[in-house]
Parts: structure tokens; C-alpha cells; sequence
């Protein structure tokens, strides 16, 4: 059996581990706060920008930014996965590379991820990427400018993501980008300023506008997935903190039963020791 003063190192471990995982736990919980401020913001700004898109479209259809471009689209849907950046997020980016790779064809497809942990994996599966981005380390200023620049390559997109539920529960969402932003635009109110041409100058044209009003509703759900997808790691992670507080505790708790076990096993071997002692004096 271990001795007490070895068994005390392993006790103050535990009590160390179940302290940094409760730090990181509460860390993960504020994160998600802010996040969810964050997502709120940009669903009002997308607002303020659909209603003035609704009033000067040309056409019902939604062109991604590049109906000035010259430039012929790929012949490819194009799909974004968003990953984490390191490996502490349980299981969650795992089963979005599954789900992925579920609806991948390498003739139809072209896959841009986002997250090393993500590329990681497909690099382990001997699965190509055309690009590979850094999971944004601010959740205030998430540019979106490059992915957007991609997207506009492709004559359409599909994007994976985590979704946050609860903070114990997280799923994994797939949407098109065309179809989420209409979609999203149909729940806005219409505003009650009529903004079109006989009123308004649009410089340099009409559609240059619409064109930069896309892009930017473009950047705008991007920014709010890629903040989903924060917040579903940063609940996963809570997750798994909260589990390995669980565990450091319960194992403290056994730790410190052993602890005692020891000690008093060690003061009635004293004892006896002494008592030893004094017979063998006596006689």
C-alpha cells in the first residue's frame, strides 16, 4: 500500500484538476454569453440591409455578388466545413466531417475547411480541400472577405456547421447560402421608405448596389454561422470540462478516502510500534 505522503501529491493533483477545469468551465460559459450578444447584433444589421436589398433587386433571384463579374462560375458546389481550431471540443467535429463526407462527391464537389482540427482529420482520411482557413480567434470582429471571394468561384454552396442547442446538447446543421440568406431576408418586416431609382442615385449603378448588398448579407450569415458553429465548440467544450470536473471530483473524493485509510494505518502501526516498545522495556 502507498504511503500517505504519496498518496497527499496525488490528492493535491486532483484538487488542482478539479480547480482548472472548473476555471475553464466558467470561461467557456461566458464565452458563450457574449456569443449569443454577438449573433443578436447581426441578425438586426442583416434586417436594416434586406430591407433596403427587397427595394432595389432587379430580378427574384439571388446572384451572389457577381452579376458585374465577367468571370465564369466552377461547375461545382462548393462545401464549407467549420471545424475548431485545436482538438479540445469533444466529439463534435468529428461527427461534422462524418455528416460531410456523407453527401461528398469528388466530381461534384470542392471542399474548403475552416479549423485545423477539421483539416486535420480529412488530411488522416486522404480526403482533399481546395483551401484551408484559420477558425477566427476574436467572436467581435470575424472577417469574412476571403471565404466570400470563394464562394462567388462556385455556382453554389453548401455550408456544414455546429449548431449550438443547450450547453449540453449540439448538433450539426447544413445549409445553402443562397437559400438561408432569402430565407432569412423573408422574415424581416418590409421597411415603409420606398427606395428604388426615382428617388435615389445608386452609384456607380443599380446593380453594383445590389451586388455589394449582397456580399455583404453574404458576410453577414457567414460571420453569424461561423459564431453558431463558436458557440456550439465553446458548449462542447463546457461539456467536456464539466465531465472532466466530474471525474477529477469523484476521483478526489476516492483519493482522499485512500488518504485517510493510509494515515490511520500509519498511526496504528506507530501505536503498536510503541506499544511494542514499552512491553519489550517492561520485560
Amino acid at each position: 500500500m502507498k504511503r500517505s505522503n504519496e498518496i497527499a501529491i496525488e490528492k493535491d493533483s486532483m484538487g488542482t484538476m478539479v480547480e482548472l477545469t472548473g476555471a475553464f468551465e466558467g470561461i467557456a460559459s461566458i464565452r458563450i454569453a457574449q456569443v449569443r450578444d454577438q449573433v443578436l447584433h447581426s441578425q438586426q444589421f442583416f434586417g436594416d440591409l434586406w430591407q433596403i436589398y427587397s427595394q432595389i433587386r432587379v430580378d427574384e433571384y439571388f446572384h451572389f455578388g457577381r452579376r458585374q463579374s465577367s468571370e465564369k462560375p466552377i461547375e461545382k458546389e462548393l462545401m464549407i466545413l467549420i471545424t475548431s481550431e485545436g482538438g479540445f471540443s469533444g466529439d463534435i467535429d468529428r461527427r461534422l466531417i462524418a455528416a460531410a463526407l456523407g453527401k461528398y462527391h469528388p466530381d461534384k464537389n470542392a471542399i474548403i475547411i475552416v479549423g485545423s482540427h477539421g483539416a486535420n482529420q480529412l488530411t488522416q482520411l486522404g480526403v482533399p480541400y481546395v483551401k484551408r482557413f484559420k477558425t477566427p480567434d476574436s467572436d467581435l470582429k470575424i472577417h469574412t472577405e476571403p471565404l466570400i471571394r470563394e464562394v462567388k468561384k462556385y455556382t453554389s454552396t453548401v455550408v456544414f456547421y455546429e449548431r449550438y442547442k443547450s450547453l449540453m446538447s449540439q448538433d450539426i446543421r447544413e445549409i445553402r447560402l443562397s437559400s438561408a440568406v432569402m430565407e432569412r431576408g423573408q422574415q424581416v418586416e418590409r421597411g415603409k421608405d420606398v427606395i428604388d431609382e426615382s428617388n435615389y442615385i445608386f452609384e456607380p449603378s443599380t446593380y453594383a448596389v445590389v451586388d455589394h448588398l449582397e456580399n455583404s448579407m453574404m458576410q453577414i450569415m457567414l460571420s453569424e454561422v461561423l459564431l453558431e458553429s463558436k458557440l456550439a465548440q465553446y458548449a462542447s467544450r463546457f461539456r467536456a470540462m464539466s465531465m472532466a470536473r466530474d471525474r477529477a471530483a469523484q476521483a478526489l473524493k476516492d483519493t482522499s478516502l485512500v488518504y485517510n485509510r493510509a494515515r490511520r494505518q500509519e498511526k496504528d502501526e506507530r501505536l503498536k510500534e510503541i506499544i511494542n516498545g514499552l512491553r519489550k522495556s517492561i520485560t
